[in-house]
């Protein structure tokens, strides 16, 4: 596995899942089912420092983790996290070999 934090454009199906991937220049075609990575609410913030007792904060997607192909057949599981700045919205954080 190895962390990385760079700038990739994601499309994505009308439900939010990804189908595609340019990382470097190279295109990824989604090839499995993706799995939502999920973490508190943004909204959940200014509450955090106070412990509730009961349940866990409100989560939200974000990002997705999936297994994509290259078309000359390079496959890598890919870690991508999705974040509302105008300029580049998707980052890559992990990629796994």
């Amino acid at each position: 596995m190895s962390q990385i934090d760079e700038p990739v454009t994601v499309w994505t199906k009308d439900t939010g899942e990804p189908e595609r991937l340019v990382w470097r220049t190279r295109r990824f075609r989604v090839t499995d089912i993706p799995t939502a990575l999920v973490g508190p609410c943004d909204w959940w913030g200014p509450f955090s420092p106070h412990g509730f007792g009961i349940g866990h904060p409100p989560l939200a997607i974000a990002g997705w983790r999936f297994q994509a192909t290259a078309d000359d057949g390079e496959t890598h599981v890919f870690d991508v996290h999705h974040e509302d700045d105008g300029a580049h919205p998707w980052r890559l954080m992990r990629i796994f070999d």
